[in-house]
């Protein structure tokens, strides 16, 4: 419901840090990074059991390896997709901190406070 209620609010703002793009990266960074970060790991998670559930019935050693082998790697990946979101976030937020440079500077201001002016 709330992706939506950012949908609502779209306003090109051209005086602002992101010069007409502040839905944009609103969009993005409060509506589908969020997605991202809780949907994508709690589906692998989930897909996980159903693998789980069927190492525990099956017999086959074999088969229980490769199912084992999967269940790591599911969850390997929910935990990356998970950290992903906070690392750009945090990358976005260093860049502007660290250079000197008046582009990225902007950059950072749009990512970090896409709507001021």
């Amino acid at each position: 419901m709330y992706f939506f209620q950012i949908l609502d609010e779209v306003v090109v703002n051209v005086g602002s840090n992101c010069y007409g793009f502040d839905s944009l990266v609103r969009v993005i960074k409060e509506g589908l990074f969020p997605v991202i970060q809780i949907a994508v790991p709690i589906v692998l998670l989930v897909l996980c059991t159903f693998d789980l559930g069927k190492a525990v019935i099956g017999s086959d050693d074999k088969e229980n390896k490769k199912l084992f082998k999967r269940i790591l790697r599911r969850c390997v990946y929910a935990i990356l997709i998970f950290f992903i979101v906070t690392l750009i976030n945090l990358v976005f937020t260093m860049v502007g901190n660290i250079t000197e440079n008046e582009d990225l500077i902007k950059w950072s201001n749009c990512w970090n406070n896409p709507m001021e002016l």
